[in-house]
């Protein structure tokens, strides 16, 4: 169980006003968690959108989906077409030049890109990949954790692909 009160209040909230059974109560985790500002300012902002009643259930809810995406991509060996989107800044140190010998030093899985400006700073590419699905989520980590990228995502899909003659 995530609490955003002191552990004790956990009891007392969802215990005894929540009619939570002491035996689904007892069986839960308490985890302390530390989030800097902006991302709680953001979480709020998803709890008010949402209509959740407090931070824990929200948590609860954005870790289950968590999970289920990273289980989606537990099994490398199968095949996979993926879109990794990124924004960066173009002056970087680099960043261009590093991206450019990435994406050719693994050209067996890139199929196509797209570049965009958004402004006089900032590119955002959207590469397809395809194939083996630790391969392909290896290389989309690694693109999205180069120093430079601002926001990153990649997009799994699993497919079973036919070989080629």
């Amino acid at each position: 169980m995530l609490c955003d009160r002191f552990s004790d209040s956990t009891r007392a909230y969802q215990g005894s006003l929540g009619q939570v059974s002491p035996i689904v109560l007892n069986a839960m985790q308490r985890v302390t968690i530390t989030i800097d500002d902006e991302l709680m300012t953001e979480l709020d902002r998803i709890i008010a959108a949402r209509g959740y009643q407090n931070r824990s259930e929200a948590i609860r809810d954005l870790a289950r989906a968590g999970i289920r995406e990273a289980a989606s991509t537990l099994d490398a060996k199968r095949d996979c077409v993926a879109a990794v989107v990124y924004i960066y800044d173009h002056a970087a140190r680099e960043l261009p030049r590093r991206l450019t010998e990435t994406f050719h030093d693994h050209h067996e899985l890139s199929l196509s890109s797209l570049h965009v400006h958004l402004d006089h700073d900032s590119c955002m590419e959207v590469t397809v990949l395809k194939g083996k699905t630790g391969a392909v989520q290896h290389f989309a980590e690694h693109v999205i954790a180069e120093r430079g990228v601002r926001h990153g995502r990649v997009v799994l899909l699993p497919t079973r692909l036919k070989p080629q003659a």
